[in-house]
């Protein structure tokens, strides 16, 4: 039995799947992430879902509640990101 089957999906969770980051200066990931764990902190540059770029310092094992269409492979710090 599949309790994800019939129900909508919220923004506020819970997720369906984790997906390994992939840091790409050119292409967005094919779904916009609603937020992003690191297991390793440093600094990820990202483009929001606003549009804009934001260099952002993270901590190991924290999750960025942050809608994010894109991580920079510039100053890549994490060693382990999903969305």
């Amino acid at each position: 039995m599949n309790p994800f089957a019939d129900r909508a999906r919220f923004i506020s969770g819970p997720a369906t799947d984790a997906l390994p980051v992939v840091p790409d200066d050119s292409n967005d990931f094919p779904i916009v992430a609603i937020a992003l764990y690191a297991e390793s902190g440093g600094t990820v540059v990202v483009d929001t879902v606003a549009g804009e770029t934001r260099s952002i310092a993270v901590a190991d094992f924290s999750i960025l509640p942050l809608g994010v269409r894109r991580i920079r492979a510039i100053d890549w710090m994490s060693k382990r990101m999903d969305i």
